[in-house]
């Protein structure tokens, strides 16, 4: 029995080492698998979706590796800073809060946060929702567009599928997130189409995007995505890979 647990691990740990054994620098990256079409587990138990597909493109374009693992929200940016791992992909918003502690790269993906309601909902604007409750994952844009809502009562989620689920079952009046996830849920899933809708795009003067985040300073890293990320928007993989998941 022994034997047999030794020569198990032993094929495991050749698999591994086959798996990076080109020698190239491999980056270790967080991602919250909670967040469909960006980055989810599909039904085979894989990590997959836009961000996924976007990461190995720009690995094998920059002439590095990357192993990308399912990392919860709560905690992912302490992870990073303690070196668990050396980025984080995760549908990540860049702003000036983030910017003071981490690096990010170029921005690859321009992210509104779009509002979620039930289809017989009239609401135009934040303001119908005084006096009500709002949905949004923890630490979040959506869940800080909510706190800034006058009178409405922000409650968090450690996964946006849980706030919709709760939505759609008449537990809130409203979910706020990103507008690719918001369409995924409202529009995508058969069953909440039939009862949600995405009603508006909250306001904004300054444009949102999401980027890569690195620790202050790790410029190795940083620099590896970058060229990755710039070599697959001249070749036109990303514009493929964005076709892909959003349609042309």
């Amino acid at each position: 029995m022994f034997r047999k647990v030794l020569l198990m691990a032993l094929a495991m740990s050749l698999i591994a080492g086959a798996a990076f054994a080109s020698g190239k620098k491999v980056i270790k990256i967080a991602s919250d698998c909670t967040w469909p079409p960006m980055e989810f587990v599909n039904s085979d138990k894989q990590i997959v979706g836009f961000s996924v597909d976007l990461m190995k493109a720009a690995a094998k374009a920059g002439d590095y590796d990357v192993d990308i693992s399912n990392t919860a929200w709560d905690g992912i940016f302490a992870g990073l800073k303690a070196g668990k791992y050396d980025a984080i992909c995760s549908s990540v918003s860049i702003n000036e809060k983030r910017k003071r502690v981490m690096d990010f790269t170029v921005p690859y993906f321009e992210v509104k946060q779009a509002v979620v309601t039930a289809k017989d909902s009239d609401a135009q604007d934040l303001s119908a929702f005084e006096g009500k409750s709002i949905g949004a994952q923890i630490g979040t844009t959506g869940y800080f567009a909510i706190k800034k809502a006058e009178g409405a009562t922000a409650k968090s989620y450690d996964e946006i599928g849980l706030a919709m689920e709760d939505l759609y079952n008449g537990r809130l009046s409203a979910v706020i997130c990103d507008d690719p996830i918001a369409a995924n849920y409202a529009l995508q899933n058969k069953e909440y189409a039939k009862k949600l809708k995405i009603a508006f795009i909250v306001k904004s003067d300054n444009p949102e995007y999401y980027g890569v985040a690195v620790n202050k300073g790790n410029e190795d890293v940083l620099n590896l995505l970058n060229k990755g990320l710039k070599a697959i928007k001249a070749n036109g993989e990303y514009d493929r890979i964005k076709a892909k998941w959003f349609g042309k």
